[in-house]
C-alpha cells in the first residue's frame, strides 16, 4: 500500500471519514507508526491513527478496521506535540508524504495511555542516576554527554525530568553547546543507548534547531 497525502480514508463499514494529512515516523526504526487523518464530513478535527487499524489487504484505498464511532475516541492531532521531519532527520526514507516525530510534552503519561496515543516507543525504561537503581531501568547522569545520530556532540545532559508517580525519567533537559543556543528539551523515546558519561540519541542533529527552547518553570 502506498500512502500519499490527500488520499481518503474510510472507515470498516465504506464510509468517507477524511484524507490523509502526513505520517508519524518511528525515530529509531523509521517506521510508519500513525496515520494523520485530516478532518473531513465524519470528524471535526484531525485524529492520529495507529498503522495497525488499517487493513492490509486492501492495496487500492485506505481503509481501516474500525468504524467511526470507535475512531472517534482516538487522539486529536496536536502540532506542538510533533516535530516536523525534513531530508536531514531521515535521508534514507521515502519522502513523497509529510512525516513528523512524536514529542510528548511534559507532564504526558506516554507509557501507560491507551485509545491510540504512541505508547509503542516505551521500549525502555529510564531514570535519573541515584544510589539505587531499580530492576530493569537504565540510569541517566546529569552532566553526561549527549551525541545525536550522526555522531555529533549537541551538548550535555543539564537535568533528568522524572515523572513521580512512576519514577520514570521522561524528558531531559539538553544544555547549550555547539550545536544548541539555549537549552532544549529532549523526550527520553528518543535515546537509544546510555553509557556512564554518554547519551546517544536515534534523531539527527539538523533537528535540533528546530525543537522549540526550553524554558523551566521552577
Amino acid at each position: 500500500m502506498q500512502l500519499k497525502k490527500g488520499a481518503d480514508v474510510f472507515s470498516s463499514v465504506g464510509e468517507k471519514i477524511g484524507s490523509l494529512d502526513r505520517v508519524v515516523i518511528n525515530p529509531e526504526s523509521k517506521e510508519v507508526t500513525h496515520l494523520v487523518v485530516e478532518k473531513g464530513v465524519l470528524f471535526t478535527i484531525n485524529k492520529v491513527i495507529p498503522i495497525e487499524y488499517v487493513n492490509m489487504q486492501e492495496r487500492d484505498r485506505i481503509a481501516l478496521e474500525k468504524t467511526a464511532e470507535e475512531l472517534e475516541v482516538l487522539p486529536s492531532y496536536d502540532p506542538d506535540s510533533y516535530i516536523n521531519l525534513d531530508k536531514t532527520d531521515y535521508p534514507d526514507e521515502d519522502q513523497s508524504l509529510n512525516a513528523v516525530y512524536w514529542y510528548p510534552p511534559l507532564h504526558y503519561p506516554w507509557w501507560t495511555t491507551g485509545g491510540g496515543s504512541p505508547i509503542w516507543y516505551a521500549k525502555r525504561r529510564f531514570v535519573k542516576a541515584e544510589n539505587v537503581i531499580p530492576k530493569d531501568t537504565v540510569a541517566l547522569e546529569e552532566g553526561a554527554k549527549v551525541i545525536s545520530k550522526d555522531g555529533e556532540h549537541i551538548g550535555n545532559v543539564e537535568q533528568v525530568i522524572v515523572e513521580t508517580a512512576e519514577h520514570r525519567a521522561t524528558h531531559i533537559v539538553v544544555s547549550a553547546g555547539f550545536f544548541l543556543k539555549g537549552q532544549k528539551l529532549v523526550p527520553t523515546i528518543w535515546i537509544t543507548d546510555v553509557d556512564e558519561d554518554q547519551v546517544t540519541l536515534s534523531v539527527w542533529s539538523d533537528l535540533f534547531d528546530r525543537l522549540p527552547e526550553y524554558e523551566s518553570v521552577s
